[in-house]
């Protein structure tokens, strides 16, 4: 059904939202789907900060276990 539309209907249905919602309405819109994004990008930019974070204190962890051999653990 969408594969039928052209750059004609899409302008059409373009200057029919700009009639409906006034251009206030759409800047505002779109000013929220940007900050949307950013909240986004930046949540997932935390959670990968987590994952490295825990991998490494997972590394120092890993780092700190006891190595002495058996024949002198006694």
């Amino acid at each position: 059904m969408l594969n039928n539309i052209g750059p004609a209907g899409l302008l059409l249905i373009a200057i029919v939202v700009l009639v409906l919602f006034g251009r206030g309405k759409i800047a505002s819109l779109m000013g929220e789907v940007g900050k949307g994004i950013t909240s986004f990008k930046r949540g997932i930019k935390e959670g990968s900060d987590e994952i490295e974070d825990a991998s490494h204190t997972a590394a120092r962890a890993d780092a700190a276990r006891d190595i002495t051999p058996e024949k002198d653990k006694g």
